[in-house]
């Protein structure tokens, strides 16, 4: 059985997935870190899970394995893959690096949340 993933450019497409220039940067960053930046098949891979204060946990890593129904966007050069079912909580989303005094991290900036805690790390939608 052959998979198809579609693979989308933000340039022409509303209800993807983003990264900003700073998250971006960071990305890079951490894959230089890792030993995987030289190694094109890896990608970030972002989903939501149970848990947390408000409910659901955003979860982020690297990894170079496309799933059955995976998503794939690509913005900024960056690939962003997520499966179906974090994606309904995901679309539209940016996700940003702050370094500033009032925290130091990624966080995502989701239209779809209702609420979120104060840790920023779990919403609620």
């Amino acid at each position: 059985m052959e998979t198809q993933t579609a693979v989308a450019s933000t340039a022409t497409l509303e209800n993807a997935i983003y990264i900003s220039d700073k998250a971006k940067q960071k990305v890079l960053s951490l894959m230089e870190e890792s030993g995987v930046a030289d190694d094109a098949s890896y990608f970030l891979r972002v989903g939501v899970v149970g848990g947390g204060c408000s409910g659901l946990s955003y979860k982020m890593d690297f990894d170079n394995e496309v799933k059955p129904m995976d998503q794939v966007f690509e913005d900024k050069g960056v690939k962003i893959v997520t499966d179906l079912k974090s994606f309904l909580y995901l679309v539209n989303t940016e996700l940003e690096f702050s370094d500033g005094l009032n925290g130091k991290g990624f966080f995502f900036n989701n239209p779809n949340a209702s609420r979120s805690c104060g840790c920023g790390e779990s919403f609620a939608v």
